[in-house]
C-alpha cells in the first residue's frame, strides 16, 4: 500500500485501514491540537525523531488493556499496600514528560518525544485532554505516565520510573481512575511483552475499528483530573 502525503492545510487523514504492513499510514501534516485529536480518535498516532518528517501510524492488530483486567503481581501488591508514596494527577506535566523523554530504551536512538511534540501535548494538557498520573516520594517525582483521554478510551503515550515498580504503580492508579470513570480500554499503541505481562491483549483490526467508531458517541471531556 502507498504511504500517503498528509496535507498541512487540511485536518484530514486517510482511513487507518490503509496503513501499510509496518503500520505506516502517512507522512507530513502538522502537530496541531485539532489534528492530534482527530488522529487519536481514529487510532492514528505520530511517531518520528526530531528533525525528520512527521510520520503517522496505525498498528493492527492493536494492543489494548481493559483497565479491569490489569494483572498485579504479588510483589507489586505489596508495594501498593505499603504505599510509601503519594499519587497526584495533572500536577507536573512538564517534569513528567521530560522524565519520559529522557529514558533510554532498547534498540532506540534518540526519542520520539521531541520539542514540537512536547509543545503540542502541552497545549493538549492545558486544554484538559492530556492527563498525567504521577508517583511522588519525599517531594520527588519517582515515576508516572501520561496520555490522552478520548471518549471512553485512554491513549497511553509513555511512562517512566526512577525507582523500581513506580511506572507499574502509576498504571495501577490509572486503571483505578479509569474504572471509576467507566472507561472501556487503554490503547497501548504498540505490542510489547512488558504490557502483555500486565494484562494487555491484541484486538484484531475489525474489532478495534468498530470500537473506535462506537467510542465517537462519547464526548471528549476537557477537564483536569483530581
Amino acid at each position: 500500500m502507498p504511504v500517503y502525503q498528509i496535507p498541512k492545510d487540511k485536518i484530514i487523514f486517510p482511513h487507518p485501514s490503509l496503513a501499510n504492513k509496518q503500520g505506516l499510514l502517512g507522512v507530513g501534516g502538522d502537530l496541531s491540537k485539532e489534528r492530534i485529536i482527530l488522529a487519536y480518535s481514529n487510532g492514528i498516532f505520530p511517531w518520528n525523531n526530531e528533525g525528520s518528517e512527521i510520520r503517522w501510524w496505525c498498528l493492527t492488530p492493536r494492543l489494548v488493556l481493559n483497565p479491569r483486567k490489569l494483572k498485579i503481581s504479588k510483589s507489586l501488591q505489596q508495594v501498593i499496600r505499603r504505599k510509601n508514596f503519594t499519587i497526584q494527577y495533572d500536577s507536573a506535566f512538564n517534569e513528567l514528560i521530560d522524565g519520559c523523554s529522557g529514558i533510554k530504551r532498547k534498540n532506540q536512538e534518540g526519542t520520539w518525544i521531541h520539542r514540537e511534540l512536547k509543545e503540542s501535548f502541552t497545549q493538549l494538557f492545558n486544554a484538559g485532554i492530556v492527563h498525567t498520573v504521577e508517583v511522588w516520594r519525599d517531594n520527588c517525582l519517582v515515576g508516572g505516565l501520561y496520555g490522552l483521554s478520548i471518549g471512553k478510551m485512554f491513549c497511553g503515550e509513555s511512562m517512566f520510573a526512577k525507582e523500581s515498580n513506580m511506572s507499574k504503580v502509576a498504571l495501577y492508579y490509572l486503571c483505578q481512575k479509569l474504572i471509576d470513570m467507566e472507561y472501556k480500554l487503554i490503547d497501548c499503541q504498540q505490542d510489547t511483552s512488558h504490557l502483555r505481562s500486565l494484562g494487555a491483549e491484541l484486538m484484531n483490526q475489525e474489532s478495534f475499528f468498530n470500537f473506535l467508531e462506537d467510542n465517537k458517541q462519547y464526548p471528549i471531556v476537557k477537564q483536569k483530573w483530581r
